[in-house]
């Protein structure tokens, strides 16, 4: 696998082993000398030859871990990635703004991690999530059922919030931040197995924040929030698109390498400049 360029090889490779073999670490650090079985090497085996093809080791083991949460995948999702955690920290971070019982939206739901996240900290909250794709949204679901949120959420096959009206109190994504232009590019664990339409964010990456920062306004409930998470060094332009939907920035959070991935905004109350909103918090 190192030979193949797997950068993190040793770590992939025993997750592989111990899953193969139905143990956890503990149990490998005891005994690693203990024989596998022909059906636990076979099966291996077959793992290491499809990473070597460049499959995601979460992708072959078909689920991965997201905030101590079991989350599994489909080919219509993203894998979760610890990055994205920083989004729900600062959501919940920022969420003593809220009512005690907040209504959530999660737009581009994927394997529903964020908002299940959020539903497993905020044990009041309700919340929505959308996908385009009707086999993310039935992951989704699947996902908030085990993980014991099932009955305080529901989850719609939609173009963002095209059919939603109502009044939420925390508006999240983590949409789409790749330019097109780049995809080609990127590395096969990406581009040949995550959904490019979960990937493409248009000629700047910067497409779909236009429209979650526009729909806020008639969707977002007074004092509401909307968190979302971009890509590096998207943070200015960003923030500079929510300024021209009227929205303020409240705070920012920084990823497992302290490289700023997410911001908070929430649209001032009348009469207050955005400015002043902003320093302020």
């Amino acid at each position: 696998m190192r030979a193949a360029g797997c950068e993190e090889a040793a770590l992939e490779a025993r997750i592989l082993l111990m899953e193969a073999a139905g143990i956890d670490a503990t149990a490998l650090a005891i005994a690693p000398e203990a024989g596998l079985g022909a059906e636990a090497a076979d099966r291996l085996s077959d793992w290491i030859v499809r990473r070597l093809a460049h499959e995601p080791v979460w992708r072959i083991l078909g689920s991965r871990e997201f905030w101590g949460l079991p989350f599994a995948l489909s080919p219509a999702t993203l894998v979760p990635r610890p990055d994205t955690e920083s989004l729900v920290e600062l959501a919940l971070a920022q969420a003593g703004r809220l009512r005690p019982d907040p209504l959530i939206l999660d737009l581009g739901t994927g394997t529903g991690c964020i908002l299940v996240a959020l539903l497993h900290e905020l044990r009041r909250a309700q919340g929505i999530g959308t996908d385009l794709s009707s086999e993310a949204a039935a992951m989704a679901r699947c996902n908030a059922e085990t993980n014991g949120v099932g009955g305080r959420c529901a989850f719609l096959v939609a173009h963002w919030c095209a059919p939603l009206a109502g009044s939420f109190d925390l508006i999240v994504s983590n949409p789409p931040y790749i330019p097109a232009a780049e995809i080609a590019g990127l590395a096969p664990e990406v581009r040949d197995h995550d959904p490019r339409r979960a990937l493409d964010g248009g000629a700047q990456g910067l497409d779909p924040y236009n429209e979650i920062f526009f729909s806020a306004r008639r969707l977002l409930a007074p004092g509401g929030l909307v968190v979302v998470e971009f890509g590096i060094g998207q943070g200015e332009a960003v923030a500079a698109m929510a300024g021209e939907h009227g929205l303020s920035p409240l705070a920012q959070a920084k990823d497992i390498g302290g490289i700023v991935r997410a911001a908070a905004f929430a649209f001032p109350p009348p009469g207050q400049d955005r400015s002043v909103q902003a320093m302020r918090d």
